[in-house]
């Protein structure tokens, strides 16, 4: 497989968010989703409304999410309506719960651990899709960019417990099976899971992960860890393999010594297995080409 195209700039602006997408080369057609990150109660790191609005504007997007399968402010479909409302996503677009009605299965195709993958149904309602997605540190995951939200992300509550269990149970708050789950087994889940996704939407989909607020910590988390890194800048690709590795690169490579607790917590989390994974079920190549647009 040939390198990818990574795309990068260090300014963080939402006209700079239009110029990446536009370098991808890909115009994103029909009822356009945009995968987001609600972004949890109390939490203040996820991407802001008013930094996506105009790429959103641009492609006519409507902002997509589902609903999560533990406690909190986005676990059911009225409050985590409330929460995009509260947060501004609702100003600025359209805003659909995906799993707000039931489930769409997708199948797996070599998976080790899955054989289908539970997304929300409206998910069948969209032509093309961007998955915008706010790359940090995860308690669980190690880190979530752009597989995490197009994995994760667009399960639906049930989905994500089948997704968390490596295909043992849709049991929301059944937490035990998750912690029992071994940390390879989730991994190499999300990567399944990823996989349906570009199965599904074939050439229609595209990926902008945005380096700043470099938490440790999820946006899913109401009380996030303050970000220790500085900022780096917004990364676009075709390939979400190479996005994700092209970011954790930035980070490896960085000069920065806050970067020391973020790389602790993907290396305890073993989060480069992800990308192992993924390109090895064919979604992307962890070899890129980086082009800077400044």
């Amino acid at each position: 497989m040939e390198k990818a195209k990574v795309y990068f700039t260090k300014d963080l602006t939402s006209n700079r968010l239009i110029d990446i997408y536009k370098k991808l080369g890909k115009e994103l057609k029909g009822n356009v989703a945009v995968k987001i990150h609600s972004g949890e109660p109390g939490g203040n790191h996820y991407l802001k409304p008013d930094f996506m609005k105009p790429l959103v504007d641009l492609i006519n997007g409507t902002i997509v999410e589902c609903n999560t399968a533990y406690g909190g402010m986005r676990m059911n479909t009225e409050d985590h309506k409330r929460t995009l409302e509260e947060h501004g996503f609702t100003k600025i677009a359209k805003v659909d719960i995906m799993d707000e009605v039931g489930e769409l299965e997708l199948p797996v195709k070599n998976g080790k651990h899955l054989n289908v993958n539970y997304v929300g149904s409206h998910f069948k309602n969209y032509d093309s899709l961007l998955v915008l997605s706010h790359f940090k540190g995860h308690a669980m995951g190690g880190f979530g960019g752009a597989l995490k939200n197009t994995s994760i992300g667009i399960a639906s509550s049930g989905g994500k417990m089948w997704i968390h269990t490596a295909g043992k149970t849709k049991e929301l708050g059944n937490f035990d099976v998750c912690f029992e789950t071994p940390q390879d087994d989730f991994l190499e889940s999300m990567a399944e899971a990823a996989s349906t996704i570009m199965d599904y939407e074939k050439e229609n989909i595209v990926f902008i992960n945005v380096m700043y607020n470099l938490s440790i910590d999820c946006d899913c988390d109401s009380d996030p860890a303050a970000p220790e890194m500085k900022d780096i800048g917004i990364l676009a690709s075709l390939d979400p393999v190479a996005l994700d590795q092209a970011c954790v690169d930035f980070i490896y490579n960085s000069e920065d010594p806050g970067k020391t607790s973020l790389i602790h917590r993907m290396e305890e989390k073993n989060a480069i297995h992800i990308l192992e994974e993924a390109s090895r079920l064919g979604i992307g190549t962890r070899e890129y080409e980086l082009i800077d647009i400044d």
